[in-house]
């Protein structure tokens, strides 16, 4: 099986070449390599290289940036994707998998949304990765396209909350100074490599149409970031946690508004899958293993 893998860079591409079987002959391109703002040059891969999948990993995820940068944000989330899927349309063969967020969604409806359930982003990047969503099913249809929506991605790698946070329990806690987290936006977070886990299942599989996948339970940031320091500070990684304290988003505000309450119900999917996932704090103890194996 060939694979064409964008974004391979990032924290995910980074998780999905780790764990690649070895059956697949993957071609992973960095933004280096396939510049995904360019939809010309995205076709043309596919057309050169016949891909049995494009997994397409890439993205453009600076949220708040997106404000100000919305036509990049369009080409990178939603031109793309649109691009590959329309190239596997002109050769008739080959399947895509398209990542996409829980940002898709407003955050009001108050229960955990449906791979059903109506897309209505509040901001310039969740509604890039909607169009992008719509695009592929539109052109390839759910037998050869499979949107995998994921939520709070974090790992060993790139830039993250986890590592973020890390880093800043670190520097508050030599100042004594406390560490201010929103405590009224709730979701899950999810560990790169049970993400990866989820698309090599999906390639093997030959699963199609709106999927997703999170880790198990469900957190605040918050609670993430309390997390995050006590664990860290139980394998070593770090002397002491910052204290933590709980702030609204009013408290905070960014430029771009984010959902308040984007859990999803992965139950359907997980049952596609034939995958298990885990508690999003057994996420985080393997990825700050990692993290601590890498620092040695």
């Amino acid at each position: 099986m060939k694979v064409l893998l964008t974004g391979a860079g990032g924290q995910l591409g980074t998780a999905l070449q780790k764990s690649c079987p070895g059956a697949v002959e993957l071609i992973a391109t960095d933004q280096a390599e396939l510049d995904l703002s360019d939809a010309k040059a995205c076709a043309e891969m596919v057309a050169a290289l016949k891909p049995d999948w494009v997994l397409n990993s890439g993205a453009y995820t600076a949220v708040d940036r997106a404000e100000e940068q919305p036509q990049l944000a369009e080409a990178i989330n939603a031109a793309a994707p649109r691009a590959f899927a329309e190239a596997l349309a002109e050769l008739g063969s080959g399947r895509l998998l398209q990542i996409s967020t829980d940002f898709v969604f407003s955050g009001m409806q108050g229960h955990p949304y449906g791979a059903d359930d109506r897309a209505a982003p509040l901001g310039v990047y969740g509604a890039s990765k909607a169009r992008g969503e719509a695009a592929v099913l539109e052109v390839l249809g759910p037998k050869r396209a499979c949107v995998l929506r994921t939520s709070w991605l974090y790992g060993p790698v790139a830039k993250n909350f986890c590592l973020t946070m890390l880093r800043l329990h670190e520097i508050k806690a030599k100042a004594g100074d406390p560490l201010g987290v929103v405590a009224d936006q709730v979701g899950c977070p999810t560990h790169t490599a049970g993400l990866a886990a989820a698309c090599w299942q999906v390639l093997a599989r030959d699963i199609g149409g709106m999927q997703q996948w999170s880790d198990a339970g469900v957190a605040s940031w918050y609670d993430f970031a309390v997390a995050i320091g006590e664990e860290a500070v139980a394998i070593g990684i770090l002397a002491t946690a910052a204290k933590v304290n709980p702030i609204s988003t009013a408290e905070y505000p960014t430029p771009a508004q984010r959902p308040s309450y984007s859990l999803m119900d992965c139950s359907a999917s997980r049952n596609a899958l034939g995958l298990e996932p885990l508690h999003w704090r057994q996420g985080l103890r393997k990825v700050l293993a990692d993290i601590e194996q890498g620092s040695n």
